[in-house]
């Protein structure tokens, strides 16, 4: 029986304890995540094309659901191998999938590049860290979801921008307290399998909503991709969820050699044409002002408030500000905590204070509080009756 080697009572194991119900732990995981605020809000999230004016253009809620669906077919056609017997949870990888995302910004990459710079560098804000501390921290007034060990790994360790050919799951319980990079891989073959699935899922989705954006035309896609595995993004998911199912085995998930060349293909495709063109890099140039600007004014305020009295010091002349001063009350107590487990300075609770609440806004949140802060408002004037 090809099972993962850590027990199910530490797969299992939370945070705080609770007893299981008629769900079971992974089920439960996803009716946690798909009734969170940060879940609702991945629909107002780019994937690749921001504030799409086509209603079928993929946005971030689409990908994690295309993702789950990927992930628990690659489950199920493991388990059906009648030359291996596998004892793989779609539950878990389910929810893997369903939580993967949730640490991303507004605006895609362009919003996470912006805060990484912000806190310190291209590694020091990466939405992977930052959706196991959205679903760990600071869902419920900095409570958390309460998930299993088992998510939460596999949440934290998806990374999927690393092309791979195999993952062999570490096998180890992990302390994701201490995870502050992408060179760790996940202790499940679940996880494992999510991460390939994320990739499967964006590959070809993407080609499709790039060909509906103008951006390349079917003959535009290599000849060799055409020939082997398809030009729709049905035929490319297809051609690799059975390569994986056909390929892995208990020491690893992986795909052929042949699949490997092709995804890489794919991906230097998608990058030349899609990723990097210049439509694309002009908008985020754009969105990385708008996430520049947006922080600039929080950071200001987080400056006016007194932490010892819960108290903001300055005049609330926005929306914004009223928001997000609010969550400076609601979250005192986490983040007083947070700064004194981790030493922070002020200056750099603030900057994770700020980066926290900009990176859980949707576009169109962001693309408001931005009119805020940059158009100037009409003055308001009041006649007496009578008067010409």
């Amino acid at each position: 029986m090809i099972r993962n080697k850590i027990s199910d009572s530490d797969l299992e194991k939370r945070t705080t304890p609770r007893e299981n119900d008629i769900r079971g732990c992974y089920y439960r995981d996803q009716t946690a995540i798909f009734h969170s605020k940060p879940f609702r809000r991945l629909k107002f999230k780019t994937q690749v094309f921001f504030n799409p004016n086509d209603d079928h253009i993929c946005t971030r809620i689409e990908h994690v659901l295309h993702v789950a669906s990927v992930s628990a077919t690659i489950c199920r056609g493991l388990n059906a191998k009648k030359d291996e017997e596998w004892a793989l949870n779609e539950d878990m990888a389910y929810a893997i999938s369903l939580g993967h995302d949730l640490g991303h910004t507004p605006f895609g990459h362009a919003g996470e590049a912006a805060l990484a710079r912000y806190l310190g560098g291209r590694d020091r804000f990466m939405h992977e860290v930052n959706s196991y501390r959205v679903v760990e921290k600071l869902i419920s007034g900095g409570q958390g979801l309460n998930l299993t060990y088992a998510v939460k790994d596999g949440i934290i360790c998806h990374n999927g921008e690393k092309f791979e050919r195999s993952i062999t799951p570490d096998f180890t319980v992990k302390n994701l307290d201490e995870i502050h990079s992408r060179q760790f891989v996940p202790s499940t073959y679940e996880g494992a399998i999510v991460r390939f699935s994320d990739k499967i899922a964006y590959l070809g989705r993407d080609i499709e909503d790039a060909m509906v954006a103008g951006f390349i035309k079917k003959k535009d896609i290599p000849s060799e991709i055409r020939r082997k595995i398809g030009d729709s993004n049905s035929n490319i998911i297809n051609y690799l969820v059975n390569d994986l199912v056909a390929h892995s085995t208990e020491q690893a998930i992986a795909v052929s050699e042949e699949a490997h060349e092709l995804m890489l293909t794919l991906r230097k495709f998608n990058y030349q044409n899609i990723y990097g063109h210049p439509i694309q890099l002009q908008v985020e140039k754009s969105c990385d002002r708008i996430v520049s600007t947006i922080f600039d004014y929080l950071y200001e305020i987080h400056q006016h408030f007194d932490w010892n009295n819960h108290r903001y010091r300055g005049k609330r002349t926005l929306v914004l500000d009223n928001y997000f001063v609010d969550y400076l009350k609601n979250m005192s107590g986490f983040y007083l905590n947070e700064a004194t487990k981790n030493g922070w300075t002020e200056d750099e609770m603030g900057k994770q204070i700020v980066a926290d609440y900009l990176s859980g806004m949707t576009d169109r949140f962001a693309l408001e509080c931005m009119k805020e802060i940059t158009l100037p408002r009409a003055v308001k004037f009041h006649h007496g009756i009578g008067e010409f």
